[in-house]
């Protein structure tokens, strides 16, 4: 099984996500685009325990959405040449920012879910407004019919937040990260044990 983790924002926590992911369940990791440095696959390596990091389809220069940093670098991202890397155990596949963040004049980061054959668990940071943008998200994903697994919740805790957007998304709550001082190997191992508890529920 491979999984997507997308997010309703930039810095949403979806690397954190990713390593947790990979720590919980043995899966390798990959971000097929990169925007920037330093590389998000690099901080998965340094926060899992034995992960194996497969190398980025398109690895830009500039910390910016995909489709201008790729004009920057005078190339163009071309959906259609991203494939899924070799794998044995199953990939954790990263995307980049939101949903709808364009890869090209006609892609979204989201478009790459289906083409991997990859089921989605979206990350939802917790911040005034975050309400709004997770459901318009999830309208998303619904109206395309995509597989969700669930929805992760990160930062300080909003129990009505999380309970309404629960209640409209019908999604189950995979995780919920509180907002840490510091992300270190116990930290994501911690939050591994958490996620296989309600992998399942």
């Amino acid at each position: 099984m491979n999984y997507f983790v997308t997010a309703i924002d930039t810095d949403s926590g979806e690397t954190l996500v990713s390593a947790i992911l990979c720590e919980a369940f043995g899966y390798d990791y990959w971000k097929p685009i990169q925007a920037g440095s330093p590389k998000d696959s690099d901080l998965v390596r340094h926060l899992t325990t034995n992960t194996t990091i497969h190398p980025e389809s398109y690895l830009l220069k500039t910390p910016a959405s995909p489709h201008a940093a790729a004009k920057l670098d005078n190339t163009k991202i071309e959906i259609g040449k991203i494939s899924l890397p070799l794998s044995t155990k199953g990939l954790i596949i990263e995307g980049a920012g939101g949903c709808l963040v364009p890869l090209n004049e006609t892609d979204f980061v989201i478009d790459l879910a289906p083409r991997l054959n990859a089921e989605i668990i979206l990350v939802a940071d917790l911040y005034l407004g975050s309400i709004n943008h997770t459901l318009l998200t999830v309208h998303l994903l619904q109206s395309r019919k995509y597989v969700v697994k669930g929805i992760v919740f990160n930062g300080e805790p909003n129990p009505e937040s999380e309970r309404i957007i629960l209640h409209h998304s019908k999604y189950p709550c995979l995780l919920r990260i509180m907002k840490e001082s510091d992300i270190t190997r116990e930290t994501i191992k911690r939050y591994a044990t958490r996620i296989k508890e309600n992998w399942n529920e």
